[in-house]
């Protein structure tokens, strides 16, 4: 008994390399659970059916559910990259600063809550953020 447990464990690893997704891992990983533990409970091979379909279920459930908050996540990401402009403001020793923007209705706001009627230059910005 411990040793197809341990197969089957290990092979259900193996196979969820292979999943694209959460949901698709979720229902990989659920199923092998619920059939584990639907053997594990009705002794039989309707046991173990039932909770392979259950677990299966279930894990494809929460798997989607993940990949739909990992869709949002992303899009936040790429939607603040699309409104953020990057101006390098070169110091007096040679140094450089990256100095990222907000756009902020027609203009741009500065992460130190200064506000721009269009994109500055590394000039108008080095009083602020250089030396």
């Amino acid at each position: 008994m411990k040793i197809s447990i341990l197969i089957t464990v290990t092979a259900s690893f193996i196979f969820s390399a292979g999943c694209q997704n959460d949901a698709q891992t979720g229902a990989l990983v659920g199923s092998v659970a619920g059939a584990g533990i639907g053997q594990a409970i009705g002794r039989n091979t309707e046991g173990t059916l039932i909770g392979l379909a259950a677990g299966g279920g279930l894990g494809y459930i929460l798997g989607n559910e993940r990949d739909k908050q990992r869709t949002v996540e992303q899009m936040q990401v790429i939607r603040q990259d699309m409104n953020t402009e990057t101006v390098y403001v070169t110091n007096s020793n040679g140094s450089i600063v990256a100095v990222k923007l907000q756009k902020y209705g027609v203009g741009y706001l500065g992460s130190r809550g200064e506000y721009y009627s269009k994109l500055p230059t590394s000039e108008q910005l080095r009083p602020v953020y250089g030396f």
